[in-house]
């Protein structure tokens, strides 16, 4: 049994019956969402080495291919970037099918990736399936082995603790994560873990303020709990990079406005120029809007200065381009309050672990409720 304790995205109770409707039959179905995009498209899928200006020179290649880009998504991490383009022919509006077009895609694109210094690891591919589109992402990282890199932009010394030990009574190995809480957090932690072959048998997730406690129950597809040194310490690096590539890093900018052939080149090419590195991207048309959003800092990846952003907005249009705050979690908190987390939540979370393992082995519980 499953049991999740869910609010809207401001923190309050839902009580809209259309919501809570919607959640039921999700749930009771096997498969519950929506694909991210239409077979009527076709999938791009590249990783390479970040820098300043690589997303800017990707659509640049791809508008002057005729390839419209309708849906994509881009994460980076560890100075690693990953990326899921939804494309179709510009004249036609169909997949594109056409062996030689699609060749010539995949080798500017992989010119584009390797530049100068990843001639080894850059690499690009096309599908024609259809996938979910940030699990695909996770798998793409997880491949690339982002976690094992170190990052060429600066990075927040904001990172996820994750610990992981063995209960040897019972044949599990007891995964903690503690991090700022936000969205999809649960999902990006359980696809790491599922796509390292481990099985998530029983956990508890709690918050407290803006911080998540996740104890996860997990043995290998094999029943065995995790066996080494080694693999433990992969488990952690792992884990610790799940979390930290959806993390938001910079401002956030959201740009909607009337779709046209060249946007995407035309936009990230003005960050381009003005210094501005794309450290996430999720973009979307519907009904010939364009509505993108990007997640931009300096070159050295501290905050963009408000100047440049100002100027940025001016030579895309003021009343297109908009400064958001970053989703659901401030990003500043008094000293006092990261204290109080940090040690108080820490002894609570310990605590609380082994009065539920004490009460597991003397039966007064069953079970913990499933991650």
């Amino acid at each position: 049994m499953d049991v999740f304790h869910v609010t809207d995205l401001d923190g309050n109770k839902l009580i809209d019956e259309g919501v809570i409707s919607y959640l039921e039959k999700s749930l009771a179905t096997i498969h519950c969402g929506k694909p991210a995009a239409s077979t009527d498209l076709t999938a791009l899928e590249l990783t390479g080495t970040d820098r300043v200006g690589l997303l800017s020179e990707v659509f640049a290649v791809l508008a002057e291919l005729e390839c419209d880009v309708v849906e994509a998504k881009v994460w980076t991490h560890n100075g690693r970037i990953a990326s899921l383009i939804y494309v179709k022919d510009c004249n036609s509006g169909s997949p594109i099918k056409d062996s030689l077009k699609i060749d010539t895609i995949v080798g500017r694109l992989r010119n584009v990736l390797k530049g100068q210094d990843d001639i080894l690891y850059a690499k690009t591919s096309v599908s024609m399936t259809v996938t979910h589109t940030e699990r695909r992402l996770h798998q793409m990282m997880f491949a690339d082995r982002d976690y094992e890199r170190k990052p060429v932009l600066q990075h927040s010394d904001d990172s996820p603790v994750v610990t992981v030990q063995n209960w040897v009574e019972r044949g599990y190995s007891v995964v903690n994560v503690q991090c700022k809480d936000r969205m999809k957090l649960l999902f990006d932690v359980v696809c790491t873990l599922t796509d390292m072959d481990y099985v998530v048998f029983h956990g508890t997730i709690t918050t407290a303020k803006d911080i998540a406690y996740l104890e996860l129950y997990i043995r290998h597809t094999d029943g065995t709990p995790i066996s080494s040194e080694a693999e433990r310490q992969r488990v952690i690096q792992c884990l610790q990079a799940s979390v930290e590539r959806r993390t938001s890093q910079g401002v956030r900018l959201e740009l909607r406005t009337t779709d046209r052939p060249c946007l995407l080149a035309d936009v990230t090419r003005t960050f381009r120029e003005n210094g501005l590195n794309v450290t996430r991207a999720e973009v979307s048309t519907s009904a010939d809007v364009a509505l993108n959003l990007f997640y931009v800092t300096d070159a050295l990846g501290n905050a963009a200065d408000v100047k440049t952003i100002n100027s940025v907005r001016e030579k895309i249009g003021l009343s297109c381009l908009k400064v958001k705050e970053l989703p659901l979690i401030s990003q500043q908190k008094t000293e006092g309050e990261e204290q109080g987390v940090g040690v108080g939540g820490t002894v609570l979370l310990s605590l609380g672990s082994i009065l539920r393992r004490n009460l597991y082995n003397l039966g007064l519980i069953r079970s913990y409720s499933q991650a």
